[in-house]
């Protein structure tokens, strides 16, 4: 596996608390980039090209999460999630307590099966009746540890699961930024002004791509995200027909139209790139999520964007698995369409 991949999936960083990730960000953009900055709400912009027109490409560092509520008496630590999180996925899930005092390793625990009356069984499991296991005696050992209000990641993961399938913390959205990454690398010369963006806190309100694109002020934007795959059991073809290893998303519509509903004009270029290209793609419309790109639309006057998806399975959740070769569809599309864009 990449090093440089499994170094930004394992990075932590959910919503408002992404200074890890951005940092690693921050140094790879150095590498190829003009020019890179953290601004004051934590996006990190780079720079790479010269022109009239400017080219935004996005990308977010959140990643779902925890941060701890409440320590009881006894130690155990109550929590809030940030991002859309299944509470089902929870019981029994390692977690690190991301402390001033040191990563603090914790549990999520639930009543146990065999103490439930069976009115208890029968009640959908809610994340307010779980808690985080430090493995502490008392509320005073566990604030020697751990703070309210301090950041809790799943515990980092990633690796090859077989062939080209890869898995890992974070995928949402920080193979995008690995994305980003590439995309940078790979632009050489450009007639214009490409700006990479690796926006802050998309999974609690698409922030970061509304203070960045309004900085940017760009004449066309792509967002780069993941989107869930329809290739595994109890999925129907009808709920997304998104399959791994069959090509990047090009996304036609989100949230039924809540979300961005990608210009004509776009979306004709962006197949008709892929068709020229020989990039082999996919596509997609989305009843339920958005991209940073359904902020980033609504920037000033208007901006023409579409939006790059590389298919997932287990979407928000510790876990997710993905094919590298979508995520390389997606660097070569995006590329593609900017030194396409560069020519009109």
């Amino acid at each position: 596996m990449d090093a440089l991949l499994k170094k930004v999936l394992e990075a932590p960083g959910i919503s408002g608390y992404e200074s890890r990730i951005a940092k690693i960000m921050y140094d790879e953009f150095k590498k190829s980039c003009d020019e890179v900055e953290i601004d004051n709400f934590g996006n990190v912009i780079a720079k790479k090209g010269k022109g009239k027109t400017k080219i935004m490409l996005a990308a977010h560092m959140d990643e779902i999460g925890l941060m701890v509520k409440h320590i009881t008496k006894e130690g155990f630590l109550y929590f809030i999630k940030l991002g859309g999180i299944d509470d089902r996925i929870l019981p029994a899930q390692r977690v690190i307590v991301k402390a001033k005092a040191g990563d603090c390793f914790g549990i999520i625990g639930t009543k146990p099966p065999h103490l439930q009356k069976e009115e208890e069984r029968k009640k959908p499991l809610k994340y307010e009746d779980m808690f985080i296991d430090i493995g502490c005696k008392s509320k005073a050992e566990a604030e020697q540890k751990v703070e309210i209000g301090d950041a809790v990641i799943f515990e980092p993961n990633s690796g090859l699961l077989n062939g080209s399938l890869y898995y890992g913390k974070a995928i949402d959205d920080r193979i995008g930024c690995f994305a980003l990454i590439k995309i940078m690398e790979k632009l050489k010369n450009t007639d214009v002004q490409v700006y990479a963006v690796a926006t802050t806190q998309e999974e609690v309100g698409l922030k970061g791509a509304r203070t960045s694109a309004f900085k940017v002020d760009p004449d066309y934007a792509l967002a780069i995200d993941t989107n869930a795959a329809g290739d595994t059991p109890q999925v129907t073809e009808r709920e997304s027909s998104l399959k791994l290893g069959e090509g990047v998303a090009i996304t036609i519509i989100e949230a039924s139209g809540r979300g961005l509903i990608v210009n004509e004009k776009i979306k004709n270029f962006l197949i008709e790139t892929a068709k020229k290209s020989k990039i082999k793609y996919q596509i997609d419309v989305i009843e339920g999520g958005m991209t940073d790109g359904a902020i980033i639309h609504m920037n000033r006057e208007g901006v023409p964007t579409g939006v790059l998806s590389v298919p997932t399975r287990y979407i928000h959740s510790p876990t997710g698995v993905f094919n590298i070769e979508d995520l390389n569809s997606a660097v070569d599309l995006a590329v593609k369409a900017v030194e396409s864009l560069a020519k009109l």
